[in-house]
């Protein structure tokens, strides 16, 4: 028993869990770096998100903090040139402008009008209307694109899956950074509400995308077939949700 007790006493203590994130010093601001670990992973590597406005270290698997820590701090320069790069986020505020289905609208305040918010033209320019008070804008400009995302996302995945011959399961609107769309083994659709800013193309591009996942769980040559039966212009789409998908995470900053 003392033996035992003695070779307890030994034990290293167990290694405190590696810290998920730090703060760079920039020239004229400090931004969080998430860091994240490749097991595969040979070298050091920065990315600066612009769906999350973000940064990301990712060190290999013999990696250190402190060299890590390092990289970064040698690197500065190289992510405040980058963060620079992003354009500005949009708030959802009386005269900003941010594009319903791919059309640009101004939002324009009506602070003794009637309902919440309503689409419409002011001085030739297509246009947001919101009544009611002015800290309540944010919040009804957010939950009418959710609303329009939603109505134009479930007719659209209802009617390819029609045209597909399948079933679907609920359908749920999220705010996701990595991707816009998914589909479960059960039927389940989730999207990004974001697609709503898209023109109303993409947004159908999408739909068929994950709906043909109903028949192929995959993305083997026979789902791309199925997707190019449902929308034949995919490559037209796909371009654009490459140019300026990540563009779509910037509207609706606080």
């Amino acid at each position: 028993m003392l033996f035992r007790a003695l070779q307890s006493s030994r034990r290293k203590t167990p290694a405190e869990p590696e810290p998920g994130h730090f703060r760079l010093a920039l020239t004229a601001e400090e931004v969080v770096v998430q860091l994240r670990r490749n097991p595969r992973g040979r070298r050091y590597t920065l990315r600066v998100r612009a769906a999350t406005r973000d940064v990301v270290l990712t060190l290999p698997a013999r990696g250190t903090l402190p060299e890590a820590l390092d990289f970064a701090r040698r690197h500065a320069g190289w992510v405040e040139v980058r963060l620079a790069r992003l354009p500005e986020r949009v708030a959802f505020a009386p005269g900003a402008i941010l594009p319903l289905r791919g059309t640009p609208h101004r939002i324009v305040h009506r602070p003794q009008a009637r309902g919440t918010v309503w689409t419409g033209s002011e001085n030739d320019e297509a246009a947001l209307f919101v009544a009611g008070d002015a800290a309540h804008v944010a919040r009804r400009v957010g939950d009418f694109l959710k609303r329009e995302a939603r109505r134009d996302l479930v007719a659209a995945a209802h009617r390819h899956a029609g045209a597909l011959g399948v079933t679907l399961a609920r359908v749920t609107l999220r705010d996701t950074a990595s991707r816009w769309g998914s589909c479960s083994s059960a039927g389940a659709l989730s999207f990004s509400w974001r697609l709503i800013l898209a023109p109303a193309s993409v947004l159908d591009y999408l739909a068929a995308h994950e709906v043909a996942h109903r028949r192929e769980m995959n993305h083997g040559p026979r789902f791309w077939a199925t997707v190019d039966r449902l929308f034949p212009e995919r490559h037209a789409a796909e371009l654009w949700l490459k140019k300026h998908g990540a563009g779509l995470h910037r509207y609706g900053a606080e």
